[in-house]
């Protein structure tokens, strides 16, 4: 057989294990974060992989995939071709890995042929649609609406509430979004679909939440007769905890859905785990900064409340 450089293969005609013996082929990353493909065999399968492995240790096996097609003359056609070639470094068992991947794709393309591979009966074609992306674009852009205009109130009711700690607020929220897409944009997993714009949403809403934690907080150190930068001192210190207490729960759900999820659900906890980050900053340390200079520039009133 012939491989996909077009070199020729001699290949053994006793087949080591067939698809009936994976149970699982999922693409991953190694230590070094190199692409591979983690393979889990049943005990029939291990056992054949172990014995064989173990003699043939320095050696090549060579994976090969059969599919089935109807031709022109809607006959069945099996047609087969080589799909990897890897090195046995050592003795194998019921789990091990193909390592050497060219490519994230190429490890996930390998992970799909081999759970394709373990279906107990040939999967044909029988009627081929294809559909236009302007279902996924109205999607999208009925997203970014959203997204937009809950942005646009969330602004607005900040900065008629709060007045000056509004206006703070939106900076800091504004600040916020810049650093979170540009974090995405340095990611490759962190992807603006619609999931991903959910993630965008609950981020802004988290960041308001802590804008206005800090603000009540505040005004209430000011009723009790606080000078303005002690009150804004002890209104940032006694809120951090309960926000950092938020926070911290709600990066852990963020962590469990990326690591047991797939596709769309790891982007939205991807994009949800980079909000928390980008919030805790903005929302705290430059909101913080920004009220300080702020005050010293009007001392006579600040939340309504005056001085």
């Amino acid at each position: 057989m012939k491989d996909d450089n077009g070199g020729q293969l001699r290949l053994n005609s006793k087949v080591v294990f067939s698809g009936s013996n994976i149970k699982n082929a999922r693409a991953g990353q190694d230590q070094m974060d190199m692409p591979l493909v983690n393979l889990a065999l049943d005990g029939i399968g291990g056992k054949k992989m172990s014995s064989f492995s173990k003699q043939n240790i320095g050696k090549p096996m060579v994976t090969v995939f059969s599919e089935y097609y109807r031709n022109a003359d809607n006959k069945m056609v099996k047609k087969t071709k080589v799909i990897n070639v890897a090195t046995i470094q050592q003795h194998l068992g019921s789990q091990f890995s193909i390592t050497n991947m060219s490519s994230p794709s190429a490890a996930q393309e390998l992970a799909l042929l081999l759970r394709a591979g373990s279906l107990t009966a040939p999967v044909t074609i029988v009627k081929q649609r294809s559909i236009e992306a302007t279902l996924g674009v109205d999607n999208i852009n009925n997203g970014v609406k959203a997204l937009t205009i809950g942005i646009s109130f969330t602004l607005l009711f900040m900065a008629l509430w709060y007045r000056t700690l509004g206006l703070i607020a939106n900076i800091a929220l504004a600040l916020n979004l810049i650093s979170l897409l540009g974090l995405m944009s340095l990611l490759p997993g962190a992807v603006l679909t619609l999931p991903g714009i959910a993630g965008l949403v609950l981020t802004v809403g988290m960041a308001v939440d802590t804008n206005v934690l800090i603000f009540e907080r505040i005004k209430e150190e000011l009723k009790r007769g606080r000078k303005v930068l002690s009150a804004i001192d002890c209104g940032y210190k006694n809120a951090f905890s309960t926000i950092l207490d938020a926070y911290i729960t709600t990066m852990l759900t963020g962590v469990i859905l990326y690591s047991i999820g797939y596709g769309p659900v790891k982007g939205f906890a991807t994009i949800l785990c980079l909000g928390i980050l980008t919030s805790m900053f903005t929302g705290v340390f430059v909101s913080k900064a920004l009220t300080s200079i702020s005050i010293r520039a009007n001392k006579t009133q600040l939340l309504a409340v005056k001085l």
